[in-house]
């Protein structure tokens, strides 16, 4: 008669273990680190900062941008002069002398100086062209950048997600320890059937072996943040400890990012550009109807004076007018083609847009919906079966289905606030700066 009571007394305290475990279950939320320079994989800025300074694809690219841009200044440049030396009468002939070829030794010596000068605005249209190449490989920096920090905040946002869900496991299955002692109580006391213990034994199997797979999918997801920093795949990575807030709903305005999409995104600007360069070639594809010049003089040496000075204009004859007309027609057909991809990119964009902005806000709306309904609901029922099969008005079956439904629950938000990190990710590339 002793024994009964002591056993109800230690179901009851493991019950109140298991509740207050669930409620620090439910309540736990991760803590941002105080450290001033938290550990790298802590926290996002930290790791695209490391992206920027270390990721080689995208070094490339700005040494690629830096190397354009290097390009303007000569293209409109004037060309190098040419010196031209000729040597009349070398072999002295009617003179006594031998032959030779020192200018002060032969018949007459002649030096042309000469210089090419592009007219008709050409100079500028290179240079405008060679600037619009320039401008097109900075955008594709630029675009370099964004897709790598997508990468990156879509890994971050994964490796949250597995740390947090080992996290549940670990609690998961440290309740389902405080459960089978529950149940061991019970049966002991002759008030439920062994199996209820096992059944628990075999929860936390289930668990146990859920963990070993989340640990894979920890170090898969390390791997990528290393291989996208540019780091040995085993190299240390901390735990992130938040995920950035979401932005608030009137900022992801479907319009609004649009406008900002149309301005600052790198593919778009970069077909501007394009545009640009086709139209520059256009223009100087014209220009070129019109002949170039060339510039010279030249002083004439007989033994050691210079004795005449001469003045020379040469001008190119654009004789080739078929040619000519047929890269005239070509030029305009790539201004049409550049101005068509444009279009086409412009009209692309809207629809990822619009493909991404639905996904985020069914990510918000799942959260919203599993925070404030699905979650309260699951505690209360597993209150609800915890108190019925203590009570014994409800089998072991019935609280573990209660406890997976927390658990499926908790997974979902979960779920849910990684993917709107993911898709809120691919926005900011779409748009080309971060929201």
């Amino acid at each position: 008669m002793n024994r009964k009571p002591a056993r109800g007394s230690r179901a009851r305290s493991a019950s109140g273990m298991v509740q207050a475990l669930l409620c620090m279950m439910l309540s736990a939320t991760p803590l941002l680190s105080a450290a001033q320079s938290p550990p790298l994989g802590a926290d996002l800025p930290g790791l695209l900062e490391q992206a920027r300074r270390a990721n080689p694809e995208f070094g490339a690219m700005r040494l690629e941008a830096d190397a354009a841009a290097q390009r303007i200044q000569p293209a409109g440049a004037l060309p190098d002069p040419v010196l031209r030396v000729e040597l009349e009468n070398v072999n002295n002939y009617g003179n006594d002398a031998r032959a030779s070829l020192l200018p002060s030794k032969v018949g007459e010596t002649k030096y042309t100086l000469m210089q090419s000068l592009p007219l008709w605005g050409k100079r500028a249209l290179r240079e405008q062209l060679a600037g619009a190449d320039a401008e097109q490989a900075r955008t594709r920096a630029a675009a370099t950048w964004n897709e790598l920090a997508m990468r990156v905040k879509a890994a971050y946002a994964q490796l949250y997600l597995a740390v947090e869900r080992e996290r549940l496991a670990k609690d998961v299955l440290d309740l389902m320890t405080r459960l089978e002692r529950i149940a061991q109580a019970r049966y002991a006391g002759g008030l439920v059937p062994q199996q209820d213990a096992i059944r628990a034994q075999v929860e936390q199997t289930a668990m146990r072996t859920e963990l070993i797979a989340l640990d894979n999918e920890k170090r898969q997801q390390r791997a990528r943040l290393n291989a996208l920093l540019a780091r040995e795949m085993s190299a240390p990575l901390a735990d992130p400890q938040a995920l950035l807030p979401l932005p608030p709903a009137p900022a992801l305005s479907a319009e609004a990012l649009l406008q900002r999409a149309r301005r600052a995104n790198p593919a778009l600007q970069g077909e501007a550009h394009r545009v640009e360069s086709a139209q520059a070639n256009r223009e100087l594809t014209w220009r070129n109807r019109y002949p170039d010049i060339s510039v010279g003089l030249s002083p004439t040496q007989m033994g050691s004076r210079i004795t005449t000075w001469s003045v020379m204009v040469e001008m190119s004859i654009p004789l080739q007018q078929a040619a000519r007309r047929a890269q005239e027609r070509e030029a305009v057909a790539m201004v049409d083609a550049a101005q068509a991809r444009a279009a086409a990119a412009a009209h692309q964009l809207a629809g990822e847009l619009a493909g991404q902005l639905a996904g985020l806000e069914a990510a918000r709306r799942t959260e919203a919906l599993a925070r404030t309904e699905l979650l309260p609901q699951s505690e209360l029922g597993f209150r609800s079966a915890l108190a019925a099969y203590e009570n014994g008005k409800a089998d072991f079956a019935t609280l573990l289905e209660a406890q997976r439904q927390i658990r499926r629950v908790r997974q979902d938000l979960l779920m849910a606030q990684a993917e709107a990190r993911m898709r809120l990710a691919e926005i900011e590339r779409t748009v080309g700066e971060d929201l």
